[in-house]
């Protein structure tokens, strides 16, 4: 079980202002990159969770820019689960260039758990009980 997942990019050129510097909502598609890709590496992929009728939805992005990105640069989003409540999860991100290792970008976002209706709801315990997992993983490794 992952605790940290490792999600590598490559800045597109669309993805980039008339300077060629990535332009700084993108940044919050690459935090959707590494969430998707930490939930399929649980074994619980996005869209098995909306095909069981649990969507999720950002309700909360904080993002601090400490260097910027630029077109054709190798790119890595790391992505942690911080928390995990009835009907929220939050998720760490670090968005660093992988070649010189510079932080790009760190970041942090809240998802709400909603019905197809969009009413806010409890996640299912079964997809719970995996993400809480998770997190003891995480927590088990700071200890050590």
């Amino acid at each position: 079980m992952p605790l940290e997942t490792v999600s590598e990019l490559r800045v597109r050129y669309a993805e980039t202002d008339q300077m060629g510097v990535v332009y700084h909502a993108n940044y919050l598609v690459w935090c959707e990159i590494g969430r998707t890709d930490f939930m399929r590496g649980l074994g619980t992929p996005y869209a098995q969770l909306e095909r069981d009728g649990v969507l999720l939805a950002v309700s909360e992005a904080a993002l601090r820019y400490h260097a910027s990105a630029r077109y054709d640069d190798a790119v890595h989003v790391y992505t942690q689960l911080r928390s995990v409540r009835s009907r929220v999860l939050t998720f760490a991100y670090r968005i660093v260039n992988a070649e010189s290792g510079a932080m790009l970008v760190s970041a942090t976002t809240d998802l709400v758990s909603l019905s197809v209706d969009g009413r806010v709801v409890s996640l299912p315990s079964a997809v719970r009980a995996v993400l809480e997992r998770a997190i003891d993983h995480l927590s088990e490794g700071v200890k050590r």
